[in-house]
């Protein structure tokens, strides 16, 4: 049985589980979900294994056959993916988790983690004939697609918080993205997107996080990754860094979709969310047991990225953690930044500030005992520290030429 690039069959509401086309432009269900892609998993394992992967590019675009792109015309792509698994033992040995492994995202194009979903969003987008990409943003996020829909030749429409990190705003401004700052949160700058896209319609293709099924495809390679090189078996935790928690998401359908292929031994493992003390819808909704959560007021962190009052995804998130019997964890602003300190001079890993919120996460569920130490814990860094400038505090001293080192 000869399979084609792609296995997608259709997408199905992720609440109703309603079935819709996959080859139109969608947004989300009637009744207001998000839409996820589904493939024949039977033919995939039917005529693909593990070991037919090995000689194919180390980018995410290995796993085409679990990816929504019909036709190898229209992938696009920067080289994303296959970031490596770090060990950061000295750290982990310090906070009692010596079995502590990071994956840095910092490394992909654009230098977040937001390329995966860019990547594939913007390859289907391109293949169902979008003109242009629309979307509301913290940052990084619309910074990658801006940059994958200058490579597609789309146009791109961005609208950040006006206080999102400044190299993102370059970053959109230099790939040509018609560029709007919002006094306000992500959802301000998402009230702004829709009002584009409804006066110019059919121009643009809302790709606002899960308003449109693809961008979760990517982002889910970073499981699909993980996988893969552990030797096709998962670790005992996964800790994410939870804004709109597409990554997490992604990450336990990959998981998923592998049982199913049989690819994946041993068991699930316990995924972790982490946010900030400051924007903490999620864990809020964990601590009460409850499916969705309850928008956060007046949110601010130095975490920008999960700076996210209400995910739309929230429930899919929950019902990822309550599956495998995780954990949401909310951190603070100073201990988040000082654990990226002490990890950077532990181990040489420096990690944005998301990507740091991991890190005090593990060190708090060591300290409530939920870890015991012998673990094997993959955090996810989702970007590189360089991206946040303005979190570095370094005031040296000036020395004169004549001056000896003290």
């Amino acid at each position: 049985m000869t399979l084609p690039f792609s296995a997608l069959t259709h997408l199905e509401c992720a609440r109703c589980g309603r079935r819709h086309d996959a080859d139109r432009v969608q947004n989300l269900c009637a009744c207001g979900s998000p839409l996820l892609a589904r493939y024949d998993l039977d033919r995939v394992r039917d005529s693909l294994t593990p070991a037919d992967l090995a000689d194919r590019p180390q980018t995410l675009w290995r796993y085409h056959e679990l990816l929504p792109v019909r036709d190898p015309a229209h992938v696009v792509t920067l080289g994303e993916g296959m970031t490596p698994l770090v060990p950061l033992p000295r750290y982990g040995a310090s906070i009692g988790v010596p079995g502590l492994v990071m994956k840095d995202e910092g490394l992909i194009p654009t230098g977040s983690f937001k390329a995966r979903g860019a990547a594939v969003g913007v390859a289907r987008a391109l293949e169902l004939g979008a003109r242009g990409i629309a979307m509301p943003t913290n940052g990084n996020a619309g910074a990658a697609w801006a940059t994958y829909a200058a490579r597609a030749g789309l146009e791109a429409l961005i609208a950040m918080p006006a206080d999102a990190p400044s190299i993102t705003r370059a970053e959109c401004a230099a790939a040509g993205a018609g560029l709007y700052l919002v006094n306000g949160l992500i959802g301000d700058a998402g009230r702004l997107v829709a009002e584009k896209i409804a006066a110019e319609p059919g121009v643009w293709m809302d790709a606002a996080t899960l308003k449109e099924p693809y961008r979760i495809e990517g982002k889910k390679t970073m499981g699909l990754e993980i996988a893969e090189q552990l030797g096709w078996r998962a670790p005992d935790v996964i800790v994410y860094p939870t804004g709109g928690g597409v990554g997490l998401i992604g990450i336990h359908k990959a998981l998923l979709e592998l049982r199913a292929l049989g690819w994946l031994r041993g068991p699930m493992p316990r995924l972790v969310s982490v946010q900030a003390s400051g924007c903490a819808p999620i864990v809020r909704a964990f601590e009460k047991g409850e499916r969705t959560s309850e928008p956060w007021q007046d949110a601010r962190t130095v975490a920008f990225g999960i700076t996210v009052p209400k995910a739309l995804g929230d429930f899919l998130v929950l019902d990822a953690l309550y599956e495998t019997g995780g954990r949401a964890v909310a951190v603070d602003d100073e201990e988040l930044l000082a654990d990226r300190d002490r990890c950077a001079a532990a181990d040489g890993a420096l990690l944005c500030p998301e990507g740091a919120a991991t890190l005090s996460a593990v060190r708090v569920l060591r300290e409530q005992g939920w870890l015991s130490g012998d673990e094997e814990v993959v955090v996810l860094n989702t970007g590189a520290a360089a991206k946040y400038p303005e979190t570095f505090r370094v005031d040296p001293p000036i020395l004169e030429l004549t001056d000896r080192i003290p």
